[in-house]
């Protein structure tokens, strides 16, 4: 298991914490969001999802992953 910080521009509420939650959850991964620092924690099997396709689900709901 792998484990890394994102720091994602965009979130602003509760709801948006959610859709991350979920994207990252939909890519395979789980996620705990830190609204008040912007960051996901992100933990991933890199045998089952690259982290890039973590990124580009938290970045399809609309966020920026920086």
């Amino acid at each position: 298991m792998a484990n890394t910080v994102l720091k994602v521009e965009g979130m602003t509420c509760g709801h948006c914490v959610s859709s991350v939650e979920k994207a990252v959850k939909n890519a395979g991964a789980s996620g705990k969001v830190d609204l008040a620092s912007k960051k996901v924690t992100v933990d991933y099997d890199e045998t089952k999802v690259s982290l890039d396709a973590v990124k580009a689900a938290i970045e399809d709901q609309g966020y920026d992953v920086v």
